[in-house]
């Protein structure tokens, strides 16, 4: 850190007043000064921080302390649900950079993004803001983005660290979660993100974690995510998640927003010696090191150029160009769902006439209720766009309200209009008041007076066409019988409607793939027991079996599975190869053919799972993905790496990725249940030779190399013991659940001397071996 930014040497011998001083300006460096700024201090700059999962929200002089509904208008981009569905890394790295080019136009530093927490239960009501139930996916999507944000010399602020998975009780509730699951689920697309795109901000979340409020823990803040991880960055609190100030910045939080005005606990905590003034000095360098960051990368300005001179035509520029990135990323966010008889795209040449029915065409839901809320820089309706195109071919109806009073005149009026076009297009969704930050969903169906209006317009359409809106998962399974084609548009930006008719019409083709499988019922999904739990605690029971991992271990029917999404042509798949890249390294690769009318893009999906007649880890894993555009009878090679952390499991136990020896399905399709190509790979595994003490098991010391030995004539005695002249095979499988210990009982001649002495004899064997280096001790 530079001496400029923090000095605390090379001065006069300070006075007591000065010290006293000094020590409180350092302790105000971990609070802002007002909602959205943090503090100037002992040389480091004031930053301006602004919502922004999708758009920059920065709020306006004088507005209300949130500023939310109230901010400068910016592009408003797909939602992550849209976002997290497009399975497209570099148009995520674009969207990114975008986000980061406003957000420097606005002068703001800091931008609170992206949002990548886990989407563990369909009833979240903040799904909207998340990327994917699957941390593979996750992590790949949100490292791009960070990547793209801090191009513009903006930081990235990724969030919510961690296990922030609802928002029932959401400022108290613990996550009790296992390890195992902590590791290959909640944390592992953040340590993607950490370790790869070095994000120069982390935000805690307001939840505990098994117990310890988030914001306040040691192991998570520290332990992991400084020590293991390697991350040198600023911790942000959520607004508001702080309880105990103190045990905040010693735990590893560096800045709470907003200020809750309590810095004189951090100087009182200092001066009681209850807190290491070095953490101060820890503080003060992050916040140094962010500022550096921020002004060391921020791309070069024109000549002249200052703060806030950003002119009415530069901005204009840039809205523009964004709009038409808004366009693109909400075209490749929808997923075809399904498609009987090509359906889709409509045939403008043959003059069909359109119903358009359902108020979300004509006033669009394009982003979710709560803290990310952006003022569009414009707005398109499908109803518009799709009015522009097709003239006096399309009637529109309402079919309903959007807060749900029911309406027999709307209804008959949609009717009418069905009844006398070719194809009526049904706008369906979720209305605002349904989902949004603050609250969960308590169901996932399409309200009642929708479903309604759709089985009357079905009645009399000739062909129907459904197209959604909305943030989370809906049930699509009771009422999708009554509709041709089926478009999830999720939430999709200010360019949206402008993308729905692209889709539509044909002018572009859906490109989208479900980043979560969509279940036949809410009961099938594996969090439905344990969500949201009660007493302030949330157990999640499910483990590592999030979302399609469950439901595809257990080949449990769905609607859609993991990964789904048609197009308008098709592609096959063929010349499987696995190819050794070194230990335990592979790459997988195929051809895919383009074998329909037209061009499209097809996401090509890699997944993984153990042979093993028992499972003890999802039978299929994301393992890898990439996007592959093909005009017809066009083909690529696709060429995924495959490594050892792919096919690794958390072993709890000794705290490492632990690599299990035996064979591995790898399974090349167009979603976890589309598996069009299958080969393996064979691993010897890791070769972790765990350490046996008195407490492991006979059955830890039988499947030992060394402890196998030593146990022969533990067991030989054991036998004749018994009379016999071997274990009895009953006997054998019960003594596996034994630890060594419990054996001293037996009147085997098995003393406390005797087992130690066998614990220092294989501790022997195991250095032996770890130094031939046929094994490995870590």
């Amino acid at each position: 850190m530079s001496a400029d930014l923090h000095p605390r040497s090379g001065s006069p011998e300070p006075g007591a007043a000065d010290v006293t001083t000094e020590l409180a300006e350092r302790a105000a460096l971990t609070s802002g000064s007002s909602t959205w700024h943090t503090t100037a201090a002992v040389g480091v700059p004031l930053l301006v921080l602004a919502d922004g999962p999708h758009g920059v929200r920065r709020q306006r002089g004088g507005g209300d302390a949130l500023g939310i509904g109230t901010s400068v208008p910016a592009t408003c981009f797909p939602p992550a649900v849209g976002l997290g569905a497009t399975w497209d890394v570099d148009l995520l790295r674009r969207v990114g950079a975008a986000l980061g080019a406003e957000a420097r136009a606005l002068d703001v530093d800091v931008l609170l993004a992206p949002g990548m927490n886990i989407k563990r239960s369909p009833l979240n009501g903040r799904n909207f803001e998340y990327l994917s139930e699957d941390p593979f996916l996750t992590g790949r999507l949100a490292a791009a983005m960070v990547e793209g944000i801090q191009s513009a010399g903006v930081a990235a602020c990724i969030k919510h660290f961690a296990v922030n998975n609802q928002e029932t009780d959401r400022m108290r509730v613990s996550a009790d979660v296992d390890d195992r699951a902590l590791r290959e689920v909640y944390l592992a697309a953040f340590e993607h993100v950490v370790r790869t795109a070095r994000p120069w901000m982390v935000m805690s979340a307001y939840n505990r974690v098994n117990g310890v409020p988030a914001s306040e823990h040691p192991w998570l803040l520290t332990e992991v995510l400084r020590d293991e991880w390697g991350y040198d960055g600023v911790v942000v609190s959520d607004w508001g998640a702080v309880e105990d100030r103190v045990a905040a910045v010693r735990a590893g939080l560096d800045l709470e927003m907003p200020p809750s005005g309590t810095d004189e606990r951090i100087v009182a905590a200092v001066t009681a010696g209850e807190l290491d003034e070095a953490v101060l000095d820890r503080v003060a360098d992050r916040m140094a090191r962010l500022a550096e960051r921020v002004r060391a990368t921020a791309p070069a300005r024109p000549e002249g150029w200052v703060e806030g001179s950003a002119s009415d035509d530069d901005l204009a520029d840039m809205r523009a160009a964004h709009h038409a990135l808004a366009r693109e990323a909400a075209t490749a966010s929808v997923v075809l769902l399904k498609n009987d008889g090509r359906l889709l795209p409509l045939d403008r040449a043959a003059g069909q006439s359109v119903a358009v029915v359902g108020e979300l065409a004509r006033t669009p839901r394009f982003q979710g209720g709560g803290s990310s809320r952006v003022v569009p820089t414009r707005l398109s309706s499908a109803l518009d766009a799709l009015s522009g195109r097709l003239g006096d071919r399309l009637r529109f109806a309402a079919g309903y309200t959007l807060d749900g009073t029911p309406s027999r005149e709307l209804v008959d009026e949609a009717v009418a209009t069905a009844r006398d076009a070719d194809v009526a297009v049904v706008f369906l969704g979720l209305p605002e008041a349904a989902e949004s930050e603050g609250f969960d969903r308590t169901t996932i169906d399409l309200p009642d007076d929708q479903l309604a209006l759709l089985s009357a317009v079905a009645e009399v359409a000739p062909e129907v066409v459904v197209v959604l809106s909305n943030g989370g998962v809906v049930s699509v399974s009771p009422w999708q019988d009554r509709a041709g084609a089926v478009l999830e548009g999720w939430l999709l930006g200010q360019a949206g409607g402008e993308a729905v008719a692209d889709l539509l019409l044909g002018d572009a083709a859906p490109s989208g793939r479900l980043a979560e499988a969509i279940p036949l019922r809410l009961a099938d999904h594996p969090s439905h027991l344990h969500f949201p739990g009660r007493d302030g605690t949330v157990t999640y029971g499910e483990g590592t079996y999030v979302g399609y991992r469950q439901l595809d271990t257990l080949d449990v029917p769905v609607a859609y599975p993991f990964g789904h999404g048609l197009t308008y042509t098709t592609f096959a798949y063929s010349d499987p190869r696995v190819t050794a890249c070194g230990e335990n390294a592979w790459e997988i690769s195929w051809t895919v053919t383009n074998t329909g009318p037209r061009a499209g893009r097809e996401v090509a999906q890699l997944y993984v799972g153990r042979q093993e007649d028992r499972p003890t880890r999802p039978r299929v894993q994301l393992a890898g993905f990439a996007s592959v555009a093909l005009e017809p009878g066009a083909s690529q090679r696709v060429a995924l790496p495959l490594r050892a952390r792919d096919l690794s499991t958390w072993d709890a136990a000794h705290r490492r990725w632990s690599l299990a020896a035996g064979t591995y399905d790898v399974r090349m399709g167009a979603s976890s249940r589309d598996v069009r190509l299958v080969a393996t790979v064979e691993t010897g595994g890791d070769r972790f030779l765990p350490p046996l003490t008195r407490m492991s098991t006979i059955g830890e010391w039988r499947a030992d190399p060394a402890g196998s030995e030593v146990l022969s004539a533990l067991l030989g005695r054991f036998a004749a013991a018994a009379g016999r002249g071997t274990v009895a095979p009953e006997l054998l499988r019960m003594l596996d659940d034994f630890p060594l210990v419990k054996l001293r009982t037996f009147r085997l001649g098995l003393t406390e001397e005797v087992i130690d002495g066998l614990v220092e004899q294989v501790a022997a064997e195991h250095r032996r071996l770890v130094d031939s280096g046929r094994y490995r001790s870590s």
